[in-house]
């Protein structure tokens, strides 16, 4: 029996890879199980309801078409509870059984700037946290918590693990692993360095399902079709998939067996997913918004902003991203279709969080890449455009719900928006543009996609 620990316990992990693994057992092959818990003690209810329900819960799933199916899933079989020291974590890591740590983290919460250095100077989080493990505490960001872990496992002799990144941080595996790596070096911890290189594999991979966070009406129709007041229940869409990199060190399940793609590199899936999914997402948000619309499909279906979302692709991301193993426009068009699902009632405020580390893992590379081979970015400069536009909504205290943004420092996000230039000011942003800051090709690509938006916006007024 293996063991996967499971670091963060939120929605999408268990409507995405504690699927797979359930999937996998229901087919008999029950070798492997999750344990999980946070970092951090957030989520307590959804963490108390999974523990008095034995790590089980009902997923229910909805077809672009509204057909509603409900699966008890029952993989999670460790819930472990929050606690200031991580002891248990720390113990179900140091395991010989546990083979792979997962953890699901949203972009910010890697801490890497444009040059994916850890960027210490922004998050004094990162700081306390590194502080706190010097002086022998547990750290609470996913470092200092794979720090902790990793140090246990070392001491315990526990034998190598993976570390399997399951979010949408570009190059994950790479890119979080190179973040530990710092992490450690600044710790000034040289043996765990040389076991870390030696004892743990990161692979990449692609992960795919909207999973809106769960209210109280998905409780009310599982109750409704199975008689089981779950209070763990959650609702994703029907769509699902999962492209990981062969590249485990202490063995994995053999997710092939229930549709997960084991490639060598999954660099084309993550681009057309990053690109032409999660931008065009965040466009939809920012812009429905802006428009006075709750839910993604709302935006979807307004003929304007589908027609933005669609020139964006067609236009800038398809040609950087040619050639390609994928078909690339089928897959936009798949894309458009999942996010006007109704029954997902998937909100703008989720999708429209954290754009100060979006624009520049989503966003501006298409803008990079077309400025690199002299084609135009008009199409994709409407998306940070319409993020502008939201940005001084939100300074004006006009944003209909709260925005959360780990990466936005409030006083510059401020200070864009009272400028004398606002474009100017944004398009000057090193956290937004890295080495392309202030570039006069950018500037005047934002000055007309800004023009374009007040003028959607002015219609949305009138309307």
């Amino acid at each position: 029996m293996y063991t996967i620990l499971h670091l963060g316990l939120g929605s999408f992990h268990r409507a995405h890879q504690a699927v797979y693994v359930h999937q996998l057992r229901q087919l008999g092959d029950t070798r492997w199980s999750i344990t999980g818990g946070n970092l951090r003690p957030d989520m307590q209810e959804t963490i108390n309801a999974l523990q008095a329900q034995d790590g089980c819960y009902t997923l229910e799933t909805v077809t672009p078409q509204g057909e509603r199916s409900y699966t008890v899933i029952e993989s999670i079989q460790r819930v472990i509870p929050y606690q200031d020291d991580l002891a248990p974590l720390i113990a179900v890591g140091a395991d010989p059984a546990t083979r792979i740590i997962s953890f699901t983290v949203t972009e910010a919460g890697y801490y890497l700037d444009a040059d994916n250095r850890l960027d210490w100077p922004t998050f004094p989080d990162l700081r306390a946290d590194l502080e706190a493990v010097k002086l022998g505490l547990t750290g609470h960001t996913i470092y200092g918590g794979l720090v902790s872990i990793l140090r246990a496992r070392m001491q315990a002799g526990a034998g190598p693990v993976t570390l399997m990144n399951c979010d949408n941080l570009r190059h994950n595996g790479e890119r979080s692993r190179g973040g530990l790596l710092q992490f450690i070096d600044s710790l000034g911890d040289v043996p765990l360095r040389a076991w870390v290189e030696a004892n743990t594999t990161s692979p990449n991979a692609m992960v795919d399902r909207i999973t809106p966070r769960p209210t109280p009406d998905v409780a009310q129709r599982v109750q409704a079709a199975t008689g089981w007041d779950d209070k763990a229940a959650l609702m994703g869409e029907s769509f699902i998939q999962w492209v990981i990199e062969d590249h485990f060190i202490a063995g994995r399940p053999e997710w092939e067996k229930v549709g997960v793609e084991m490639v060598q590199s999954v660099q084309a899936h993550e681009e057309a997913k990053i690109r032409l999914l999660n931008a065009t997402h965040s466009c939809i948000a920012w812009a429905g918004t802006l428009a006075g619309y709750r839910y993604i499909h709302e935006g979807t279906h307004d003929a304007a902003i589908r027609q933005m979302a669609y020139d964006y692709v067609t236009d800038d991301a398809i040609p950087v991203l040619l050639p390609c193993p994928i078909d690339l426009e089928a897959y936009r068009d798949v894309v458009l279709d999942r996010f006007g699902n109704p029954a997902i009632a998937d909100t703008n405020q989720r999708v429209a969080m954290d754009a100060f580390s979006k624009i520049p893992g989503m966003i501006a590379p298409t803008i990079r890449d077309q400025l690199a081979r002299g084609g135009s970015f008009d199409s994709v400069a409407m998306l940070p455009a319409l993020f502008l536009a939201y940005l001084q909504r939100w300074h004006a205290g006009q944003i209909p719900y709260t925005y959360q943004d780990q990466a936005m420092d409030p006083a510059v996000a401020h200070a864009i928006c009272d400028a004398a230039d606002p474009v100017a000011a944004y398009a000057a942003d090193a956290t937004l543009w890295g080495e392309m800051a202030s570039h006069p090709k950018l500037v005047e690509a934002l000055r007309k996609a800004d023009a374009r938006v007040q003028v959607f916006v002015a219609e949305r007024a009138q309307a």
